[in-house]
């Protein structure tokens, strides 16, 4: 049993590694050929769609919010709303939870905990908002 397992996940990792060896198209090509790991979201890009990622690349079109930055926002958006509404829920629990011990504990383990769910969704925000103005270069 133990060397059917064992042949099985040897072939599973050898499958990806032989692919990855005969392949011919190089994965750092020189930037004269046009093929490089940068070109990847323009290679990607639909039409009318921005290939601004950040806010500073070449190329961008300033009047537009980039890609990152609208994915950031309606997550954290989402993050708020549900947190709020748990908040919501918690508050209706805990005044018509009547005195009992077990009902007031959970409602306000449910109001702490959606308290927390917004205090890391804020500083996420600001950590991811951190490190994309970390690696944009800038115009100076």
């Amino acid at each position: 049993m133990k060397i059917t397992i064992k042949k099985h996940l040897l072939t599973l990792l050898a499958i990806p590694a032989f692919a990855l060896t005969v392949s011919s198209v190089p994965v750092f090509a020189a930037e004269d050929t046009g093929l490089s790991i940068g070109g990847g979201a323009s290679a990607a890009q639909g039409t009318g769609q921005s290939a601004c990622l950040f806010g500073n690349e070449d190329g961008c079109d300033q009047s537009k919010t980039p890609i990152f930055r609208i994915i950031t926002n309606v997550l954290l958006f989402i993050i708020g709303a549900v947190s709020v509404v748990m908040l919501i829920i918690g508050g209706i629990r805990y005044t018509v939870s009547q005195g009992d011990s077990s009902a007031v504990t959970s409602a306000k383990n449910t109001i702490l905990y959606s308290i927390i769910g917004l205090i890391v969704a804020i500083l996420a925000y600001a950590a991811i908002n951190f490190v994309i103005t970390s690696f944009v270069k800038t115009d100076g």
